[in-house]
């Protein structure tokens, strides 16, 4: 692959001062999130491009893309997402998906009964730990980086609370036993899980797979949402064209709006701050709107409105 040089003097890039909104791209499997953005940037020739949340190599689906000025939008997003994952039981993958090194671990006995009362513990707020083929950081160095170089001996992967809004189970299929041909075994359910930023889907089949007395990976794994962003609306990198697909940032963010007047939106543009017209609860954050445009991110404190981030536009 050719050196990914985004340097501010290559040529190749326009100018996107006046670029403002996001993308509902569609990740194929097998590439990196980054090689989305890759690709994005240099069929867009835009350089200012940015996702929200990584999708494993081995994953595909929505990825949220701001472009522009929206990559100063990204944190806003709505984090919540839905994906459809395949998980095998009976095998251990070295990275919890079909990527890594999968050897036999034991013969499943559990019904599909069971499953379900297994799925059903974990929904809610739980504790979980990453993958050690993870791009989080301890130590300021990678995970994925310092398991490709089998040195996680001694380093402590920290816990995580995230929420499992909903798991549903799909599919589940059987397979004959190894030694009892007549009997049948636990192989593969297809669940769909609707869940909280930061969630691990690989951690979460490990961990569903334990308290089930066996072990599985990932065979196959969509997101089917992201914020408000869904599947069936989603574009390839190569067929994107911004006046088409381009989302407006106020469409894209699940935020509370507060409709601007002109003198409002005078003082938005000077970075005064002002009372607001409405009731609304302390520190709710709020996305200004002025003539259908977005042009600031502001905070209610003290019932005045407070700009956190202001986009001048042609309004």
């Amino acid at each position: 692959m050719p050196e990914r040089d985004f340097s501010d003097n290559k040529k190749e890039f326009t100018d996107n001062s006046d670029v403002f909104c996001f993308l509902n791209i569609y990740k194929p499997r097998g590439i990196t999130s980054f090689d989305v953005i890759y690709k994005l940037r240099k069929h867009l020739k835009i350089k200012k491009i940015g996702h929200s949340g990584t999708l494993d190599p081995e994953a595909e689906g929505v990825m949220q893309v701001g472009v522009g000025k929206a990559t100063r939008l990204l944190d806003y997003l709505c984090s919540d997402k839905r994906y459809i994952a395949k998980i095998r039981f009976g095998y251990f993958s070295s990275t919890g998906d079909a990527e890594g090194e999968v050897t036999p671990f034991n013969t499943p006995k559990f019904t599909e009964d069971e499953l379900l009362v297994a799925m059903n513990s974990m929904i809610g707020k739980i504790e979980q730990i990453p993958p050690a083929y993870s791009a989080i950081k301890v130590g300021g160095k990678k995970l994925c980086d310092l398991a490709r170089k089998n040195k996680l001996e001694g380093v402590e992967i920290p816990k995580r609370v995230i929420e499992i809004y909903d798991a549903k189970l799909l599919t589940f299929v059987t397979d004959s036993h190894p030694d009892i041909p007549m009997k049948q075994i636990p192989y593969e359910a297809e669940i769909e899980i609707f869940c909280s930023k930061g969630t691990y889907i690989r951690s979460f089949a490990v961990d569903l797979a334990e308290k089930l007395g066996t072990c599985a990976y990932l065979t196959s794994l969509i997101r089917t949402a992201a914020g408000k962003f869904n599947i069936k609306d989603s574009i390839q990198t190569d067929a994107v064209l911004l006046d088409k697909h381009g989302v407006e940032p106020s469409k894209a963010l699940n935020l509370p709006e507060y409709i601007l007047n002109e003198s409002e939106y005078l003082k938005v543009l000077n970075g005064v701050s002002f009372l607001s017209r409405y009731t609304i609860s302390e520190n709710t954050t709020l996305m200004l709107i002025y003539k259908n445009h977005l042009v600031s991110i502001a905070v209610l404190s003290d019932n005045m409105i407070v700009c956190k981030k202001v986009f001048k536009q042609h309004v």
